[in-house]
């Protein structure tokens, strides 16, 4: 006889309460524009509510619930990203046409996230009742914590990398479960793995390792069409992600670079103009050490037309990887900057709550936000804790991997596998990217990656748990 009630179906009615009591039931909860916003909403038509609001109250401080309707295309910002937004734009449109309520992309986000619980819980149990009861526990509890969710009612692309990793994760393992798999789901699971790939530039090599992993979907069916779908799939998604970077607007790329060299190579370095000799660059830019692109007090403006000639078109990012390579320590030193600032999940400068609430600027709501603050305050903050995690999160995966000889366990492991995959590609592109700007909320991905492994770790132990008593009750009885 089936349950009436199945751990799945717990966990999602469990996670869509919470989301709904943290996002549409009392206070809005939302995150504060950093100024980031504008390029989402100028490309789906949108724009700020109140248009003689203050720099203080429209920045940082506060999170806005509504906005107004304006033309579409006031720019060109490619992410998978707008896809979605424009999705809530016209059904926000529908229930209000005088503002676009953003709960409305908040319910899309929502709805996503449950279908991942869902996928997850249903097609990653075992015969363990008790393993399933933890795995649905630690989703809800870490997964529905208010520093992801409160991302929801935002424009920023965070929300996107997060509900997608998940499903992407969810379909994935759907996949290694069914005897004759769907190729509606391979579809779906390449369909996710688009989202998530492309929602920002810095996803794309995320893309690659996916498009790996859907080749070896190839061998999970015999059947030509089933064949053809993952491998053109995969093809289609490296070719997006490689073009996707060559493409990518001049103007983010100089950002980028700025960033990278000036905040990054040159932040803190013994040496700044033995630095600048060694990428090939003039030493009247050793004044720029330690400045980011959007400072207004630099020496030299950063779009000051000198640079381009002594800077934007001499360097490149391969510059930036190879100098790294010389001086490992170097690269060394910037990692344990980013671990320092790798457990923090929420950006703790930007407000939560509307103006009107009458609460001070920048402030946050703690509810339901015991694992992220458990995380921020005692979790190391170390590079070395995060490599002893990870050996020892491969080292268990290895040895699944070892002694199961079924292609299709094997191909559920090397998902787990990449799940630190994508964290290790998470945690060096912000460094290789963005230097040491924002690193707490570039770790973003990081974070859910991490996180990730770290279910899949507690589960695991549980399962381990649960077999040997179940193997000492067997040799009991017999």
């Amino acid at each position: 006889m089936r349950r009436l009630v199945t751990v799945e179906s717990a966990a999602v009615v469990a996670a869509a309460c919470i989301a709904i009591y943290i996002l549409f039931i009392g206070p809005f909860i939302g995150v504060a524009d950093n100024g980031d916003f504008l390029r989402i909403m100028g490309t789906v038509g949108l724009n700020y509510y109140d248009a003689a609001e203050s720099f203080e109250d429209r920045f940082f401080g506060y999170a806005h619930a509504n906005f107004a309707y304006d033309s579409f295309f006031q720019g060109a910002y490619v992410s998978t990203q707008i896809i979605l937004v424009f999705i809530a734009r016209f059904a926000g449109m529908i229930a209000n046409s005088d503002a676009f309520d953003i709960r409305v992309l908040g319910a899309i986000y929502t709805l996503l996230l449950l279908a991942a619980v869902y996928l997850i819980i249903r097609h990653n149990k075992t015969e363990s009742r008790v393993t399933g009861i933890v795995l649905a526990a630690c989703i809800v509890f870490v997964f529905c914590d208010i520093a992801y969710l409160a991302y929801f009612n935002s424009f920023f692309g965070e929300p996107v990398s997060f509900v997608f990793m998940l499903l992407t994760f969810g379909l994935g393992l759907w996949l290694t479960q069914q005897e004759r798999p769907s190729n509606k789901v391979l579809v779906l699971f390449f369909v996710s793995v688009v989202f998530l790939s492309f929602s920002k530039i810095q996803n794309a090599p995320i893309g690659v390792a996916f498009a790996l992993i859907g080749l070896r979907y190839m061998s999970l069916k015999r059947d030509m069409k089933w064949r053809k779908i993952a491998m053109w799939f995969s093809i289609g998604i490296f070719l997006t992600a490689v073009i996707m970077y060559i493409t990518a607007p001049k103007d983010l790329k100089h950002i980028n670079l700025y960033q990278t060299v000036f905040f990054g190579i040159l932040n803190g370095s013994p040496d700044v103009e033995g630095d600048l000799e060694e990428l090939g660059l003039p030493d009247r830019l050793s004044v720029l050490a330690g400045t980011n692109f959007f400072q207004t007090d630099t020496a030299i403006k950063q779009d000051d037309p000198s640079l381009k000639a002594d800077f934007y078109d001499r360097i490149s990012h391969t510059d930036v990887l190879l100098f790294y390579l010389k001086h490992p320590g170097r690269l060394i030193d910037k990692m344990e900057y980013a671990a320092s600032n790798g457990m923090s999940i929420r950006p703790y400068y930007l407000g939560n709550y509307e103006k009107a609430e009458g609460k001070p600027s920048g402030t946050l709501s703690m509810t339901y936000s015991t694992w992220s603050e458990f995380k921020n305050k005692y979790l190391p903050r170390s590079l070395l804790f995060i490599v002893i995690f990870y050996v020892l999160y491969f080292a268990a995966a290895l040895f699944e991997y070892m002694r199961r000889p079924s292609v299709r366990e094997r191909i559920a492991i090397e998902l787990f596998m990449l799940i630190g995959l994508v964290g290790i590609f998470a945690f060096l592109v912000p460094i290789l990217g963005d230097g040491q700007a924002d690193m707490g909320k570039h770790l973003f991905l990081f974070n859910v990656s991490f996180d990730m492994m770290l279910v899949t770790a507690v589960v695991w132990v549980v399962y381990q748990l649960a077999s040997l008593k179940r193997s000492r009750r067997r040799s009991y009885y017999y």
